[in-house]
């Protein structure tokens, strides 16, 4: 880093208008903002019988391998980590709820990383984003919001599962009520005040809190890396890849697909580096570094690997080349000596992240044209159905089906692309004879 020339050969930092030392910064803010996950991922992984010391590890690691990857060969202001909502998918529906091991569902992710880098390979992933409507996208993703929020309200204990009601309210004066309530609010007002820290700030604070009330344990602040052997290796790509595993794995090449894509442009867009049609400088290679960092990522437990929206922070502040991403990921790398602090992190202050993140994927669901049921129904079902039915997988096919009942009833077949019914019909194959074998 002490060499100006290098840098500026490497990042062409002069021709983006920008110097080391805000890119360095801009790193560093980065880092700060979306450093939540090495404390969120392991907790929620480890919902899935998986060891949180080395889940922090492998967090740790990719985030730094996909980060500095991204900063090198595509020489954008972007930062890579495991994804927020595919995690708890994985934790919560396909190991807890359907029972799969997770060598068997973390196998899933790996096919489906690995199909979207044979989509992006053969350009499909191009003609796919540009082909599936706006409606679903933004039903997608509000639905995984939505899906994280109740995550994180199951987690603080606000909503607990009720045989007559099926949910219900839960002990409000309980310290991870109250404290995962008090998480939410201390990331909303912060937010709210431009301060790009604000999860970061409520994760410590409930936490000293909670060591307070005898709810946590200390158990220290530095030690050296644990060892990782007991995920890496163990996935189970084999006994993964068979039909009844089929719609698991297109759900999570679909939702990595829609979401690292829209977070590229959206940040690129931020930077001032996309055009009129979305389109960004290196965009091949930076898709390229994302569907490999993902293919990586589950290979070592740590579930698929997105770009963060909250790259922004960084690069609202100037950075504006790869070297932001590059200080970004070295900063996970000395982050992984600090996995105590991790280990002393309770659920309910992981909860208010939960949350927050539901409010931003939810906010989406103003684009939808309302007045206009064919588009404002499939968003619909696409969004509440994965909430309610504990999937992510059912709530897409049914928004894909959905889409093309609506379109159809209403005499506008001719708005139905290609793309969506080849997704729709294959949904429809995995209810008839999957589902209902």
């Amino acid at each position: 880093m002490n060499n100006p020339g290098l840098l500026q050969r490497i990042f062409k930092l002069q021709e983006h208008g920008t110097t080391a030392r805000t890119e360095v910064i801009a790193g560093f803010t980065t880092f700060l903002t979306m450093v939540y996950i090495v404390f969120v991922n392991p907790q929620i992984l480890g919902a899935a019988g998986m060891n949180t010391q080395a889940v922090f590890v492998t967090t740790c690691l990719i985030a730094a391998f996909g980060s500095i990857l991204m900063g090198l060969v595509a020489n954008l202001p972007v930062a890579l980590a495991p994804a927020m909502g595919l995690n708890a998918f994985f934790a919560f529906v396909v190991v807890g709820a359907m029972g799969i091991s997770w060598q068997v569902g973390m196998g899933a992710i790996f096919w489906g990383a690995t199909g979207l880098l044979l989509l992006t390979l053969f350009r499909v992933r191009y003609w796919m984003i540009a082909n599936i409507p706006l409606s679903l996208r933004v039903g997608i993703t509000a639905g995984i919001g939505l899906f994280i929020a109740m995550i994180g309200l199951k987690n603080a204990g606000i909503v607990v599962a009720n045989p007559e009601t099926l949910v219900a309210v839960g002990h409000l004066t309980s310290h991870s009520v109250l404290l995962g309530a008090l998480g939410f609010f201390i990331i909303a007002i912060l937010a709210s005040r431009n301060i790009h820290i604000a999860v970061l700030v409520s994760i410590v604070v409930t936490t000293l809190i909670g060591l307070a009330l005898g709810d946590v344990k200390y158990g220290g602040v530095f030690s050296a890396p644990t060892g990782v052997t007991s995920i890496i290796g163990q996935v189970d790509l084999a006994g993964s890849l068979n039909v009844g595993m089929a719609g698991i794995i297109f759900s999570f090449m679909l939702v990595n697909l829609f979401d690292s894509s829209g977070t590229l442009v959206g940040v690129t867009d931020k930077a001032g580096l996309t055009d009129e049609k979305g389109t960004f400088p290196r965009m091949k290679q930076a898709l390229y570094v994302d569907s490999i960092s993902s293919v990586v990522g589950s290979y070592i437990g740590t579930s698929s690997v997105t770009a963060y929206i909250e790259s922004s922070s960084g690069v609202a502040i100037g950075g504006r080349t790869g070297l932001m991403a590059v200080v970004t990921g070295i900063l996970f790398l000395l982050v992984m000596f600090l996995s105590p602090l991790a280990g002393m992190v309770p659920p309910y202050a992981a909860a208010g992240a939960l949350i927050y993140v539901g409010v931003l994927m939810t906010s989406s669901l103003t684009r939808i044209k309302w007045e206009d049921l064919t588009e404002a129904v499939p968003a619909f079902v696409t969004a509440i159905m994965m909430p309610f039915s504990f999937s992510i997988t059912e709530g897409i096919a049914l928004g894909f089906i959905s889409y093309c009942v609506m379109k159809l009833g209403s005499g506008r077949w001719r708005e139905i692309t290609p793309c969506v019914v080849i997704v729709a019909l294959l949904f429809i194959l995995k209810i008839v004879f999957i589902d209902a074998s």
